[in-house]
């Protein structure tokens, strides 16, 4: 029985007619990929995560279609894209309560303590960003891990530079609450 569902499944799939990729969709996946991946990678903190995350944003562009409204700035829509889907998949993360297991570590090296208080930062810094509100978490992206002034982030967000000001002060606030155990004062 599980064969004949495998069989069928399979011609099924086989009988799809192929997807058609849109020229200016190819050209994006061109010119962004790499701003995607390396926006994802800084949250996610895994390449396979970042990978993920950049298969996910091309394919929602790709199920827009042709008759969508075209991207006014495509860089920014990619970044907060990679952004919000890298966020997804932390939380995600998070849900599933994985723990990764540690490598046997019976021969590293003694600088090896401090290179895990580091990692420890990142996985402590990817839980605080997703129990922030969606705007704080992307803008706290876009300013801090992009690396983009509060003048660019006012202009992709449509908001204003006080506002975006305000946000990230109060986000600072917030996270340094919560990683006080990792920050040396």
């Amino acid at each position: 029985m599980k064969e004949n569902h495998r069989r069928r499944t399979l011609l099924s799939v086989l009988e799809e007619p192929a997807i058609g990729i849109p020229d200016e969709l190819a050209q994006i996946f061109e010119l962004h990929h790499s701003l995607v991946f390396r926006t994802a990678y800084r949250i996610t903190g895994n390449a396979g995560d970042a990978e993920d995350v950049l298969q996910t944003v091309f394919l929602r562009m790709l199920r827009r279609g042709r008759n969508a409204d075209p991207l006014e700035n495509a860089e920014s829509y990619l970044r907060r894209a990679a952004i919000n889907a890298a966020l997804d998949v932390v939380r995600s993360r998070q849900a599933d309560q994985t723990v990764p297991l540690p490598e046997d570590s019976s021969d590293l090296a003694p600088s090896i303590p401090a290179q895990a208080d580091v990692s420890g930062l990142r996985q402590a810094l990817s839980r605080a960003m997703v129990q922030l509100k969606p705007m704080q978490a992307e803008i706290f992206a876009l300013r801090f891990l992009e690396g983009l002034g509060n003048r660019e982030i006012a202009v992709a967000l449509g908001i204003s530079q006080v506002r975006v000001a305000v946000i990230v002060h109060r986000t600072r606030l917030q996270l340094r609450h919560e990683l006080r155990p990792y920050l040396r004062s």
